[in-house]
Parts: structure tokens; sequence; C-alpha cells
């Protein structure tokens, strides 16, 4: 019973950790491109790419239902670029919002 907990368990975590690393994905590709580097961090195209990268690596690692885990290790690595992401990154390029302002001082 205990193995069964344990097993579900790391379920639960491994998802948790895949939906972060999509967040983060999905959060960047929302952002504009000049934002990046106007934030002074690395372009665009780079953290789409890390984050990806991290995706997938977390997606093959989430276990199937009822049986072992396969990578316990490369699970944690792959949430490690969505972390600096969401904690670094998207606060400095979240002023950014890619709209023009208004023309003119009009109602």
């Amino acid at each position: 019973m205990l193995g069964t907990v344990q097993v579900y368990v790391f379920l639960i975590l491994a998802i948790a950790l895949f939906v972060v690393e999509v967040w983060a994905l999905v959060d960047a590709a929302r952002r504009p491109t000049p934002a990046f580097t106007t934030a002074g961090k690395r372009t665009k195209n780079f953290w789409l790419l890390l984050l990806a990268v991290g995706a997938v690596v977390g997606f093959l690692n989430v276990p199937v239902p009822g049986g072992a885990g396969t990578g316990t290790f490369l699970m944690f690595i792959a949430v490690v670029p969505a972390g600096i992401y969401l904690a670094d990154v998207r606060p400095a390029v979240s002023g950014y919002s890619g709209r023009r302002p208004p023309r003119g001082g009009g109602w």
C-alpha cells in the first residue's frame, strides 16, 4: 500500500512540475520579442527553445499511472529553466505590453 501512495505522490509531483514548465513556455510565447532585449535578458527565441526543451523532457518523465517513474533526476532538472524564467525574466519583461500608447490625449 505504501508503494502505491508513493507512486501517486510522484505522479502528482511530476504533473505539477510539467504544468509549471508549460505555463512558463506559454507566457514566454505571449510576450513581445523586443521586451526581452529591452529588459536586458536573452532573446525570446533563446527562452522559447530552452523552455520547450524543458517541457518536452518534463513530459517524457511523467510516469504512466500505475507504473514506475523513469527519470526523477531529469524531471527536476527540466523545471530549472522554467523557474529561472518565472522568477527573473518574467518580471523584467512584464512591463512591456507591445502595444502602442493611444495617440493624442483625447477622451
